[in-house]
């Protein structure tokens, strides 16, 4: 997914005649995108899984019943800290239901109900059709792409290897080209 893409997607939900909705759907695209969860670990947050102090994220029991910590990008988190001020500060689930009347039901949203939202969102923003586990990749990739080391992306990812985080690399021949140059500079 596009930078542009992403902007779209969190302005159709800024836009939204349910500004509560919005919210929610906005920090949902926040959590997705600025943590590479994977849809049921975003949706088994709790409140109590946030701490805004750090802009962590505590995933428990996420894929393999393995914690980690996340932490999410400042402009990101502020999205995030939108739906909680909308929300309220009800114990349970981060994500949860609203109601057409715009009552927020603190109950876990599912896995499909995100990729329904996702779809949903798309076609308001005019944006092609993608799955939850888009912004995954796209949070991988872009790290990759940024230089953060491997094994640092695949802990955030919480994969069991480095060798699962790099079939998400999609670095081309010229960033290989860049790296070994660096050894020039280094042989001088």
């Amino acid at each position: 997914m596009t930078r542009n893409e992403v902007a779209r997607l969190i302005d159709v939900c800024k836009q939204d005649s349910n500004p509560v909705m919005g919210a929610r759907d906005a920090a949902l695209m926040a959590i997705l995108r600025g943590s590479g969860l994977r849809r049921e670990e975003a949706v088994n947050l709790e409140l109590r899984d946030l701490n805004v102090t750090d802009s962590s994220l505590r995933v428990r029991q996420g894929k393999g019943n393995k914690d980690r910590t996340v932490y999410l990008p400042p402009l990101l988190l502020s999205l995030v800290e939108d739906w909680i001020s909308v929300r309220g500060r009800t114990r349970g689930a981060l994500l949860c239901h609203v109601r057409k009347g715009r009552q927020v039901i603190v109950r876990s949203l599912t896995p499909q109900s995100v990729w329904l939202v996702l779809k949903n969102r798309a076609h308001e923003a005019g944006v092609d059709d993608f799955s939850p586990h888009d912004f995954r990749r796209t949070f991988i990739s872009e790290l990759l792409d940024a230089g953060i080391d491997i094994v640092t992306v695949q802990q955030l990812a919480g994969h069991a290897s480095p060798e699962q985080t790099s079939k998400y690399d999609r670095r081309k021949e010229e960033t290989k080209r860049r790296a070994v140059s660096v050894l020039d500079l280094l042989c001088l």
